[in-house]
């Protein structure tokens, strides 16, 4: 089932790799600011480097919203790790293995994780979403800001 615009975003607490280590993620902890959920199929592949390459190139775009953005995937801390370090991203990856956050976000497809993007007020709420229907394109730094400019004055 789809998340609508508006409806609460689900909670979750998640495993990840951010700054050299291994932390923990709660979306209810995240202190009234919004965040930026994007999710990808896979670390290492190519549509999904260049989607976190160009957040993370590109993060004081988002951070003058006041946004974290937050990376899921399905895979574990350790591949996280390694694609963090070897890519220089400087943003949280999370882990969703058994992509319980996914399916709660409605983006699990017949043929796996639908790479999508998601923003979340202040409030809790959905603010924006977008989700591929390939899985080869995806929303680039401009489009999230405008977005998030949009959520501010909505607020």
């Amino acid at each position: 089932m789809a998340l609508l615009v508006g409806a609460p975003a689900p909670d979750f607490t998640l495993p990840g790799w951010f700054q050299s280590s291994e932390q923990t993620f709660t979306l209810s902890g995240r202190s009234g600011r919004p965040v930026v959920l994007a999710f990808y199929p896979g670390d290492e592949r190519l549509v999904c480097t260049r989607q976190m390459c160009a957040y993370s190139d590109n993060l004081g775009d988002l951070h003058r919203f006041e946004a974290q953005v937050w990376g899921i995937a399905p895979q574990s801390v350790t591949s996280h790790q390694a694609f963090a370090d070897g890519r220089r991203l400087k943003m949280p990856l999370l882990s969703d293995i058994d992509k319980s956050v996914a399916r709660a976000y409605g983006v699990v497809g017949a043929f796996g994780l639908r790479r999508s993007v998601f923003i979340v007020d202040a409030e809790g709420r959905i603010a924006w979403r977008w989700v591929s229907a390939t899985n080869v394109t995806f929303p680039g730094v401009q489009e999230i800001s405008a977005a998030l400019q949009q959520a501010k004055h909505a607020a």
